[in-house]
């Protein structure tokens, strides 16, 4: 990207309805703005969750190639459902989400993540994928929530973005 480039609008895509509305909001905002959207789907393979002895076949959904192909298939998915004009670059990060996220903020304008409302509890234990993203994206923050979670009004975000 040069400086006369338009900076794109990440969007955090992992295939659940909440990224969905983001993805939208986010084709939204780039026709607005004229820029291009990079989809991301961060996925990492964490072997430490596996307790016990392991079927064969989901090892082997955990291979590289596997995983990719997996991350690819979603991707596809989601942005084939936009019809839009806009650019959509898609990556397949081989890295967790939260990371993969606030290292593309760095060179975005604008970070959109959804939010699936997991609760307190589930947040604590597994993270917030959005809540890190607030926290330690280098440029503003747009969350939405699940479509089916908030009133008509599901494209206003939840959080203005950064706060510094």
């Amino acid at each position: 990207m040069n400086d006369f480039e338009p900076r794109p609008i990440v969007v955090g895509i992992d295939g659940s309805p909440a990224s969905k509305a983001a993805l939208r909001w986010a084709v939204d905002e780039a026709e607005l703005r004229g820029c291009p959207v990079e989809a991301i789907l961060g996925w990492h393979r964490d072997f430490g969750m596996a307790v016990g002895a392991v079927p064969i076949d989901m090892m082997i959904g955990m291979l590289p190639d596997e995983l990719r192909d997996a991350q690819q298939r979603v991707l596809d998915e989601v942005v084939g459902e936009i019809d839009t004009k806009v650019e959509i670059r898609m990556i397949a990060a081989a890295q967790d989400a939260r990371r993969a996220l606030t290292e593309a903020s760095e060179h975005a304008s604008l970070l959109v993540v959804g939010s699936r409302g997991a609760g307190p509890i589930a947040s604590a234990l597994l993270g917030s994928v959005s809540t890190y993203c607030v926290h330690h994206a280098s440029c503003p923050v747009v969350v939405l929530r699940d479509d089916d979670a908030v009133t008509p009004a599901a494209y206003e975000p939840i959080t203005p973005g950064p706060l510094l």
